[in-house]
Parts: structure tokens; sequence; C-alpha cells
């Protein structure tokens, strides 16, 4: 099986860690400018989903994994949030740093 490697444009992963923080924003604080976070969101997924990246590559699941998986390299990338459950409630906390 022969597979394409994905090569994103600068800034669809810069657009995609803005969406991703958002979100964790979002879950880290929900009560905190929730309504303002929501348009963000909306809008940066407008704008990841009419990049001109996909209208020359095609939008695909695994393209759309593979942002997520830029977005989270390099020095910039963005970190996961892990959820736990502790018998009453779902906690949500950012992961620790990756060691350098």
């Amino acid at each position: 099986m022969w597979v394409t490697p994905f090569r994103f444009p600068d800034d669809l992963i810069s657009l995609k860690r803005r969406q991703v923080r958002a979100y964790h924003q979002l879950a880290l604080r929900p009560a905190v400018g929730a309504a303002e976070l929501r348009r963000e969101l909306i809008r940066l997924s407008c704008l990841i989903s009419s990049h001109p990246y996909w209208a020359e590559r095609g939008w695909s699941s695994a393209g759309r994994i593979e942002l997520f998986r830029a977005a989270e390299s390099g020095p910039d990338g963005v970190r996961g949030l892990v959820v736990r459950w502790n018998g009453e409630e779902f906690i949500v906390a950012e992961q620790e740093a990756r060691p350098a």
C-alpha cells in the first residue's frame, strides 16, 4: 500500500493549534468566556475546513488526523488534556510537560 505523506502549510497548522488551544480553554474553564470561545471555535473550524490545502489535496479523515498530529509536534505543539473520573465527576487537567 502506497501512502502519500502529508505536508501541511504552516498557516493551516497554526489554525489547528489555535483551535485545539481554544478547545482546551473551554474544557478547563467552561464558565469563563464560554460564548466567545465557542464563536472562536466555529470561526477556526470554518477557516480550517475551507483552507485551500483541502481543495488541492482533497479532504480525508486521515488528513484531519495527520493535521492534528502536526499541531501536536514541534516546539510550539499543543499537548492534550487528561480526563479522569474521581468517582463523582470528570476532572479535566493539562498533561504534564514533556521531557526535553
